[in-house]
Order: C-alpha cells, then sequence, then structure tokens
C-alpha cells in the first residue's frame, strides 16, 4: 500500500515537509506544490536533509508551481521530477492513499 503524500507550506516558514518525510514509508511519494516546492531546491539549507530523509521515496513538485514562483527549473534537486495538473491526477491514481500535510 503506498501513500501519496502533498506538501504546500514552505520548509522554511514550518517543519511540515520533514515531519512527512519521517511518516514516509518506501514506495511512497511526495508531491511538493504551493509554497511547498521550495523544499525541492538544490543548494538550500534543507536540501541535503531532504534529500537523506526522502530515501525510496519518489518526490514530484507541481511544475505550474515553480513557473508562478519564478523558480527556474534547473535549480531543483536531481531526485525531483516535475508533473503537470495530469501528472498530479496520475499520482493521485496510482497511490492507493492521498495525504495531504498542512
Amino acid at each position: 500500500m503506498s501513500t501519496l503524500h502533498t506538501v504546500n507550506k514552505s520548509p522554511f516558514e514550518t517543519q511540515t515537509l520533514l515531519s512527512c518525510l519521517n511518516h514516509c514509508r518506501e514506495g511512497d511519494a511526495v508531491l511538493l506544490i504551493e509554497d511547498g516546492i521550495y523544499g525541492g531546491i538544490e543548494g538550500s539549507a534543507l536540501s541535503e536533509i531532504v534529500k537523506e530523509s526522502a530515501a525510496g521515496v519518489s518526490l514530484y513538485v507541481l511544475n505550474e508551481d515553480v513557473k508562478a514562483r519564478g523558480i527556474d527549473p534547473g535549480r531543483l534537486l536531481g531526485e525531483v521530477s516535475g508533473v503537470d495538473y495530469e501528472g498530479f491526477v496520475d499520482l493521485v491514481t496510482q497511490h492507493d492513499r492521498t495525504q495531504s500535510w498542512l
């Protein structure tokens, strides 16, 4: 059984992303949306922690939110894949459950 976790808060304002990653199991996926996309940026104060904590977990960002915040996709962690809204729907259907982290 796998879970899609969505995180919409900046990891520089809350501990939501780190809490989420601590609860993930191998095979789960984390989709960073809204300000949560900042957790997927390479070279940030949290990037190494995110990489280590996400071992065995698939990481995604919503492309539209990356674009809306003016982030160059080349600045994202190599472990992060971008998805559009259709990809978001695909992720929901590929997992048994969806957990939103607020």
